[in-house]
């Protein structure tokens, strides 16, 4: 029975995965213009990721060297951090300033 279970749930996970996929594809063929404004929104992360990059540190202590940590992985963990940190300040004060100005409509 637990077989049955699992064959289905890799069955609808890769269902979902294709549509995913597959239907933004058709979705930027209909609406080109759609596609580039996703493509600013990339931009702006990659940008964003290149600044957090260089402010991140490579520090190293020795009980992660020990466990293979290196200064370039501690570099990229540091810039995924700053990165997701800016984001999320990002989003929270969008949230904010969306509420506070539809309240003053």
């Amino acid at each position: 029975m637990i077989d049955v279970g699992l064959y289905i749930t890799y069955t609808l996970f890769f269902i979902a995965l294709g549509a995913a996929v597959i239907l933004p594809l058709i979705n930027a063929i209909k609406a080109p213009a759609n596609l580039l404004k996703s493509l600013y929104g990339v931009i702006a992360l990659i940008v964003v990721f290149i600044i957090a990059y260089a402010l991140s540190g490579s520090n190293v202590k020795p009980q992660w060297a020990v466990l293979g940590i290196t200064e370039g992985t501690s570099k990229l963990v540091g810039a995924g951090l700053i990165t997701f940190y800016i984001v999320m300040i990002v989003a929270v004060v969008g949230l904010v300033y969306s509420e506070i100005s539809k309240a003053f409509k």
